[in-house]
């Protein structure tokens, strides 16, 4: 874990009440997919835990919503402003051994994570589905980031404003792996990945659609868990979950925890 003052190069509106905030700075440390950072919010005590979207050793993008006085505070970052952080904090996704057909699950929020494993399992040579869901189609985040890594993203609509409509749950269900299926192209979804089954998956996004997409897929899989942070290091115990294998800290023991271990609330 590093604390490194940033320079904010970007921070606009991606979608309803979603920014796209661009941090750079010289030799950052390397963060592995499903890592968060801490960041300092001015005027307020505890920092903000936010998941890493897209690194590199100069930047990093992270996507946040506006829900309370601190996200509404970090959206009044202006660019040239300096933002610190600390990084790389928690457990990421573990990666295929070799290369494999992979599902990756995300609802809102969720597809910023899974858009750095997705491009970090890109270049390990697996093969991907990608799904995503969001309330409308105002909501919709990172399509086009996907795309740019040769991946086609499902779309499901709560309202169905765009791409099928219903839960990732229900696309799921009728499209239960990669295999190319009449149901699939009748909604005019992606076939990355045809004819191949799907070796393993990984979830980010709301709990309830975690819940349900580990207990349909029967293959191994990984979920991030959320829950409230106080230091984000593992110090203070204030984010500890009960598990299969016992106590857990989500920020230093998660925030990934493989599907067998959650004991879901």
């Amino acid at each position: 874990m590093e604390r490194r003052v940033l320079t904010v190069a970007e921070n606009r509106i991606v979608a309803a009440r979603t920014h796209r905030l661009v941090l750079e700075g010289g030799g950052l440390p390397t963060v592995a997919p499903g890592q968060f950072v801490q960041l300092e919010v001015e005027g307020f005590y505890l920092r903000r835990p936010i998941s890493v979207c897209d690194c590199s050793e100069d930047s990093i993008t992270l996507i946040y919503k506006e829900v309370g006085e601190g996200t509404r505070s970090l959206a009044s970052l202006a660019e040239g402003s300096c933002a610190d952080l600390l990084l790389p904090l928690g457990t990421g996704y573990r990666l295929p051994l070799k290369p494999e057909s992979v599902l990756l699950v995300g609802g809102g929020l969720g597809a910023a994570p899974l858009h750095l494993l997705c491009k970090a399992l890109k270049e390990a040579g697996c093969s991907m589905r990608v799904v995503l869901g969001f309330n409308t189609a105002a909501d919709i985040v990172l399509r086009d980031e996907y795309k740019a890594l040769g991946v086609e993203p499902e779309i499901v609509t709560l309202d169905g404003s765009e791409g099928a409509k219903g839960l990732v749950t229900d696309l799921l269900s009728c499209c239960p792996s990669m295999d190319s299926s009449s149901a699939c192209k009748q909604e005019g979804l992606s076939q990355e990945g045809s004819g191949a089954k799907a070796e393993r998956f990984y979830t980010c996004g709301p709990l309830p659609m975690m819940r349900a997409v580990c207990g349909m897929l029967t293959i191994p899989g990984q979920a991030s868990l959320e829950e409230r942070m106080g230091c984000g290091a593992g110090f203070c115990y204030g984010c500890t979950i009960h598990t299969a294998s016992g106590p857990a800290r989500v920020c230093a023991d998660g925030p990934v925890f493989d599907k067998e271990d959650i004991i879901w609330q």
